[in-house]
């Protein structure tokens, strides 16, 4: 069995702002509280390789992993994946911005994944721990980009 969250939240900004803020891999200590550090490794094109690196546990350990993401700003989506993967088999990410009926950018994330036989989480816990992670994010993201949008 495979794990999948699907999550979305609308940010009344324009969609330049957002898709600018948003894909900005350097600064993602500062737009998720979750993140330390946010290194790039490389970059071609609308692709990025980067390292990211959580704010220590409650028992002092720093995750940190490589992930690489592709951005199309075309058609305003980007496919993303864990390249170190830890105690995933496999993470695959999907972002996508839309216009929201009534204004805003609605930005939609989607996760696949498996978890690893020797994991401390299976596929359902980790979902969960995944849905309730993107919901803070999510918001602190819709906050920070809203105020910068109104600040101009």
């Amino acid at each position: 069995m495979a794990g999948h969250t699907d999550n979305e939240i609308v940010i009344d900004a324009p969609a330049d702002i957002v898709w600018r803020m948003t894909n900005d891999v350097p600064s993602w200590p500062e737009l998720f509280s979750e993140y330390a550090a946010a290194e790039v490794l490389s970059r071609d094109g609308d692709t990025v390789r980067f390292r990211l690196t959580m704010h220590p546990d409650a028992e002092g350990n720093r995750w940190s992993w490589v992930s690489e993401r592709t951005a199309d700003p075309g058609t305003r989506t980007v496919r993303a994946r864990r390249i170190e993967t830890g105690w995933f088999k496999y993470m695959n990410l999907f972002w996508e911005y839309t216009e929201a009926p009534g204004g805003g950018v609605r930005m939609r994330w989607v996760q696949d994944f498996e978890m690893k036989h020797e994991a401390p989480l299976d596929d359902r816990a980790m979902a969960d721990r995944l849905n309730h992670n993107t919901e803070i994010q999510m918001k602190r993201i819709k906050e920070i980009v809203e105020r910068v949008a109104a600040e101009g």
